[in-house]
């Protein structure tokens, strides 16, 4: 006898139960992809921790040192990701639209972008264009966006660069680093 066999009804009556379970907690779509998205980001963290610890650095920066941004960025998306695999997000039982998967390719592209041009545009110039296409991606005004991003880089660049004295690119461009 098969699974499919309707001829018996106490299978087939088992059969119906099961579907009717499988439905009530399993079907949800958006619930079911969290608790997916969460395993693996509880994969991707406890790797991410297991790789930190390997850090190697030849000299001591500060008291905490440089190991402590990345197990704090672990444990974070840990305990993130711990909260999406126990308590998901009920209710958004929609199917993504072309549009939606076009925009999260447009900005995963955004994200590579601006990997690959910052060493040769720089910071500034670099972070102004990616936050200037990322508030495209999503339609926002262009001429606020570029003059927000502009004044959003400068600052960072200033913070990082003459406040904290981290040292990041200027770009081959502009004759820098």
């Amino acid at each position: 006898m098969t699974l499919g066999d309707r001829g018996n009804p106490i299978l087939f009556s088992c059969c119906l139960e099961n579907l009717w379970l499988f439905r009530k907690w399993v079907a949800p779509v958006s619930i079911k992809q969290d608790r997916v998205v969460g395993v693996f980001l509880l994969g991707f963290a406890l790797w991410y921790a297991l790789v930190t610890r390997s850090f190697n650095v030849p000299f001591q920066a500060d008291p905490i040192g440089p190991k402590a941004f990345p197990v704090m960025l672990a444990i974070t998306m840990a305990v993130v990701s711990v909260f999406l695999i126990i308590k998901p997000e009920p209710g958004q039982d929609r199917a993504h639209t072309f549009s939606t998967w076009l925009r999260l390719l447009a900005t995963f592209g955004c994200f590579i972008l601006y990997a690959v041009t910052l060493l040769y545009l720089g910071f500034i110039t670099a972070t102004t264009l990616s936050i200037t296409l990322l508030t495209q991606v999503f339609r926002g005004p262009l001429l606020k966006a570029f003059i927000a991003s502009l004044l959003f880089s400068v600052a960072l660049y200033g913070l990082f660069d003459m406040t904290l004295e981290v040292s990041l690119p200027t770009g081959r461009l502009w004759g820098g680093r």
